[in-house]
């Protein structure tokens, strides 16, 4: 079954790595946000996972605070929803050799991590992001888990939905790292993926702790949909 799983993972990143270069080669010959669109569809279905929506978009949502899992994150989250997402990401991403195209040219949010600055950056392009009808996506988590824990939640998207004011929309994302695995270097197809929308919510820069109470909520969501799929 490894053996399975480490084959097929070159097909995953192959499939990957085309729906980059679609996103790359035609985005400008396509509205906005539909190159994303469908470069996270080749992804959906050329992987054959399945998706199961619960709960529901919330239209007027600034900030998707997501918990992160797998490389395969970005499509799922992408096709779930009709909005048009302005992705913030490590800058080492944007620094990379064509594939980094694929965030710079849909004008995604580059956070550099060691930079004193970074923070205020962040808000001025998020508020810029938003100002043009974008939808602001974070993984507050910083990197991918490497378990069935989310880890814990960095300040920043606290301090950019506290300081602009913003509508947060939580969402969880089940299942992906059991589906493609980057690091472990494998890929399981026809897997079941859960996608989560929780309730939306203004941030309140009063409640000093409403990001770590948020951490414990979605990671009681993930345990209830996590062990239902740990059963199929």
């Amino acid at each position: 079954m490894k053996i399975f799983a480490r084959i097929s993972f070159y097909y995953a990143s192959a499939v990957i790595f085309s729906a980059v270069s679609f996103l790359i080669l035609f985005f400008k010959f396509l509205p906005k946000p539909f190159g994303i669109k469908l470069s996270s569809g080749i992804v959906n279905r050329g992987l054959f996972y399945t998706v199961r929506k619960f709960g529901t978009e919330d239209s007027e949502a600034q900030m998707f605070i997501v918990n992160h899992q797998s490389g395969i994150d970005i499509p799922v989250v992408e096709g779930a929803t009709k909005a048009n997402l302005a992705w913030v990401a490590k800058q080492e991403l944007f620094d990379l050799p064509f594939l980094g195209l694929g965030v710079k040219l849909p004008n995604d949010i580059p956070l550099q991590r060691d930079n004193k600055t970074a923070l205020v950056s962040l808000v001025r392009e998020c508020k810029d992001r938003i100002k043009n009808g974008r939808v602001v996506t974070i993984f507050p988590e910083g990197t991918r888990s490497r378990n069935r824990r989310i880890q814990k939640f960095k300040p920043g998207a606290q301090m950019v939905a506290n300081k602009l004011q913003l509508k947060v929309q939580p969402i969880v994302v089940i299942g992906t790292s059991a589906a493609f695995d980057s690091k472990e270097r494998h890929f399981y197809p026809f897997k079941q993926i859960d996608i989560v929308f929780l309730d939306a919510f203004v941030a309140d820069k009063d409640d000093k702790e409403w990001l770590n109470k948020l951490h414990i909520n979605m990671q009681k969501v993930y345990d209830e949909h996590d062990h239902l799929l740990s059963r199929r």
